[in-house]
């Protein structure tokens, strides 16, 4: 079913409650994170959750939204400065840590392929690292510029460069990684304009996330050949002083990354930002 955190009112977008069957869902890797305490209390320092969120922000500030909807928003949204905004994910524990951790806004369990919201609800809407994770990620863009109004703003941020996929795109259950051209046309389709392309991370994200998953695997393989043998799993009494050191450490990593991505020509990047608005001019073209 689709369930309504609210913190107010309920919200008026949306159309009706209406049946998700759950077993069409791909099972996420993310939905097992969300119920570990420890990954909730690191995810929102990572360098790249942390660069996705600044640049987000900074590619809103100038508009005056009246209402945003962010797709996929997990337990780590990427904008947190308004309470002007409809969190949805179709994972009830991840929506409901979110609420209980932010507190403002709405929050809304659906599957993003069909959202419970009436059309031209919007003014912006946002998805990062979300589309990639849907099998038809084209329903899901149609849906998302359905919702919106017109000359509304959708920013997506997505994995860059086929050539790329490796271990770490397995780790989380990505379908697909995107060349540029292959979301320019997917966002036209659905008719929606790219108005800002941006350069987010670089090939030092791609090098660090696929050796973390590298060694997280190898560890994972440890404790696993640890509990065969009978070793009991010695608790860690430690986590505030390593949240400290992680978050530190992060934000300076953060830096080097930012680096990275400047310096790299955008052939290279491994995550892009575009920022697009919905015309009738592009399906308008499209129909000639």
């Amino acid at each position: 079913m689709i369930f309504i955190l609210s913190c107010r009112s309920t919200f008026a977008g949306i159309k009706h409650a209406k049946h998700i069957d759950m077993k069409h869902l791909r099972t996420n890797r993310f939905q097992n994170f969300f119920e570990e305490t420890k990954y909730t209390a690191l995810k929102n320092y990572l360098y790249n959750y942390l660069l996705r969120k600044m640049i987000i922000e900074k590619n809103l500030q100038g508009e005056r939204p009246e209402l945003i909807l962010e797709v996929g928003s997990g337990i780590s949204p990427v904008m947190t400065r308004t309470s002007h905004i409809v969190y949805s994910d179709f994972s009830f524990t991840a929506v409901k840590a979110l609420k209980q951790s932010l507190g403002k806004g709405w929050y809304v369990v659906a599957d993003g392929m069909h959202l419970p919201f009436r059309s031209g609800a919007f003014s912006h809407t946002i998805s990062s690292e979300v589309l990639e994770h849907l099998k038809d990620d084209q329903q899901a863009i149609n849906e998302i510029a359905r919702v919106m109004r017109p000359e509304g703003h959708f920013v997506v941020t997505f994995p860059h460069r086929k050539f790329y996929f490796g271990n770490d795109d397995r780790f989380v259950d990505h379908y697909r990684r995107y060349e540029l051209n292959d979301m320019i046309e997917r966002l036209n389709l659905a008719g929606l304009e790219p108005v800002n392309i941006q350069k987010v991370l670089g090939p030092l994200e791609k090098v660090t996330m696929s050796t973390v998953v590298f060694c997280y695997d190898m560890l994972q393989k440890f404790i696993k050949n640890k509990k065969e043998k009978g070793i009991r799993k010695k608790s860690f009494p430690f986590m505030k002083g390593i949240t400290f050191l992680f978050k530190w450490a992060n934000r300076m990593y953060m830096a080097l990354a930012w680096l990275d991505a400047r310096i790299w020509p955008r052939w290279f990047s491994t995550i892009l930002l575009i920022n697009s608005i919905k015309t009738e001019k592009i399906r308008a073209r499209r129909s000639k």
